[in-house]
């Protein structure tokens, strides 16, 4: 049997090899029941026998699409963005997909990157949760028919669908908590500027705190643990330091946590806490931590239901879903503020 000159086995290879037509081979390899039992054997030896691997992009040019979906998130180390992929995974090979999963760390190139890939990969569909949200390459996918759900932030291109959070509500909440609790000085820590995410939350905080005509107090950060302890950090070292701080993602809050606690401020005591999203640790650290919530697990799976959706066949229109956030009170918020 005559081989390629780098030793790669060919389906026709195979068709020799187990005394078949290459199409029976063809067919075989992709489950058509048609094909003969006794035939269907002959080739799943010759395959095993010989080492045989099919040329995967190739025959995703063939079929235009391939058995896979891509998600590209813009941190993978954050918890939030962690809890979606396994949730994305899950459903995936519960419907026989493959899941690619990229990583951004917030780069605009590294976006642009990935999503060229996967178009040249001809993958069935996107999840983006994007650091580029104008970036063209997510109109190219879509101009290949390849469906995009972006998730967490939106994307400038109006023909993909949406599912996010509603930051602007649910900061504001937790900003009328500590309010309410009869703080003044209430700081909040924000994400990086121009991040969809980080602005909303900023513009909740800003809402609330206009509409108790309390002056914000705002420190600049970068969703990271380290940005969000050296802003905590100035904030204490402040000449008037905040009573109560509001921490725009859960890295972040951990960050927060450390400054306190190098700083001797006790929490709630000497500073309230609360934290956007709620991961695991939350309820366990000491004092537990006062979350803003985000549905995670709802969220990833209305996103791979509209992508489903769009692999199923037409859909008249894009979709936009916008999911509240639930404020979970622990002890980290502390109780009424006790006036000399």
């Amino acid at each position: 049997m005559k081989r390629l000159p780098n030793g790669v086995v060919r389906l026709r290879d195979v068709a020799v090899h187990a005394g078949v037509s290459p199409a029976t081979v063809s067919r075989t390899l992709n489950g058509d029941p048609r094909v003969a039992p006794d035939l269907a054997h002959l080739v799943h030896v010759s395959v095993k026998e010989l080492g045989y691997r099919r040329n995967q992009l190739a025959r995703n040019l063939r079929r235009q699409r391939a058995d896979a979906i891509g998600i590209v998130v813009s941190d993978l180390e954050n918890p939030h963005f962690s809890e979606m992929v396994g949730v994305a995974e899950e459903e995936g090979f519960r419907l026989g997909l493959r899941v690619l999963v990229c990583g951004t760390n917030e780069s605009a190139e590294k976006q642009a990157t990935y999503l060229q890939m996967m178009g040249d990969d001809r993958v069935a569909g996107v999840i983006l949760s994007p650091s580029d949200p104008a970036g063209p390459e997510i109109g190219l996918l879509l101009d290949q028919g390849i469906p995009v759900v972006a998730f967490d932030r939106e994307v400038a291109d109006p023909r993909a669908d949406t599912v996010i959070a509603d930051n602007v509500g649910g900061v504001a909440d937790a900003t009328r908590l500590m309010i309410e609790n009869g703080h003044k000085a209430i700081a909040f820590v924000g994400g990086r500027r121009g991040v969809e995410t980080a602005d909303e939350r900023l513009a909740g905080y800003r809402q609330a705190m206009r509409a108790a005509k309390l002056k914000p107090i705002v420190a600049a950060a970068d969703f990271r643990i380290e940005g969000g302890r050296l802003a905590v950090q100035r904030l204490l070292q402040s000449a008037t330091p905040p009573t109560a701080v509001i921490v725009a993602n859960n890295l972040m809050t951990l960050g927060a946590l450390k400054a306190a606690r190098d700083g001797g401020r006790r929490i709630p005591d000497d500073l309230a806490l609360v934290g956007v999203d709620d991961p695991y640790w939350a309820e366990f650290v000491n004092p537990s931590i006062t979350s803003l919530a985000q549905p995670v697990r709802a969220m990833a799976h209305e996103a791979l239901s509209m992508l489903r959706d769009r692999l199923a066949g037409p859909v008249a229109s894009p979709r936009r879903s916008v999911h509240a956030l639930e404020l979970r009170v622990r002890s980290s918020s502390g109780g009424q503020v006790q006036r000399s």
